[in-house]
């Protein structure tokens, strides 16, 4: 019983870790209520910083893509018990993210500025749009279940784990990935584009492009004919742009 509950309370810190790190996201992206923003005065080189924040987003992408896939899982789970597996991953990804948000260099410059009380709002409307739909997905999904703590809850009153059966709920009727879109918005959706921010954007949504491919290869090895059929009928990030899913497939935010 001791590590059942021992697995539990593990679960339940890093749950904690995870969305104090979401939350604390919103502000460095968005440059407000934190002590450390995306933007800024430069302080460094500029190819000093350019190199730290590559790394930077290099280390989170490796770690968050490669630790999801499951020929690692398979490796992963001899060391680490199934029943935290999830929540591990979910610790690893939030410590990556505040190690960013802790050594991220400013680049200083302005792209574009976006001026008028009516632009300005719409743009952090859209901001505030993007980080809503990101956690309405994960919640369409079993938000509990991607974050391990279904997982540790599950082993603590002694029901084996069962992964959620197929479903399109909600928006996963009309494109495959809409937590991604929403993060899209969140990293697009800026009054000010300063050059930081616009690096910070375009690599991790390039990120976001590359990591979907191995995302889906995973769900069609998992599902078969399922998540084929799930994939030609329903557009991956832009709704209305193909025909209507028949299907009922899961949807997964893996990556």
């Amino acid at each position: 019983m001791l590590k059942r509950v021992s697995f539990f309370v593990y679960g339940a810190v890093c749950y904690l870790v995870f969305f104090a790190t979401f939350l604390y996201a919103i502000g460095f992206i968005g440059n407000f209520a934190v002590p450390r923003t995306l933007d800024g005065p430069a302080t460094d080189p500029l190819g000093l910083a350019l190199a730290i924040n590559l790394g930077l987003l290099t280390l989170f992408a490796v770690q968050h893509s490669v630790m999801a896939r499951p020929w690692f899982k398979q490796r992963w789970t001899r060391i680490v018990p199934k029943p935290i597996e999830r929540s591990t991953y979910t610790l690893l990804s939030s410590l990556a993210l505040l190690l960013l948000f802790w050594q991220w260099r400013p680049l200083g410059g302005t792209v574009w500025s976006v001026d008028g009380i009516a632009a300005t709002g719409g743009l952090r409307a859209l901001f505030a749009f993007g980080w809503g739909l990101v956690l309405f997905a994960t919640f369409l999904i079993d938000h509990f279940d991607l974050f391990g703590l279904r997982q540790v809850w599950l082993y603590l009153i002694g029901e084996p784990y069962t992964p959620r059966p197929f479903a399109t709920p909600v928006l996963y009727r009309y494109v495959r990935h809409p937590l991604y879109v929403g993060w899209f918005f969140a990293f697009w959706m800026t009054p000010t584009m300063s050059a930081t921010h616009l690096l910070f954007a375009a690599v991790t949504t390039a990120y976001i492009l590359v990591a979907i491919q191995f995302e889906e290869r995973d769900l069609t090895r998992e599902f078969g004919r399922t998540y084929e059929d799930y994939r030609r009928n329903v557009p991956m990030l832009v709704p209305f742009t193909g025909k209507k899913s028949r299907e009922r497939a899961p949807q997964r935010a893996t990556v």
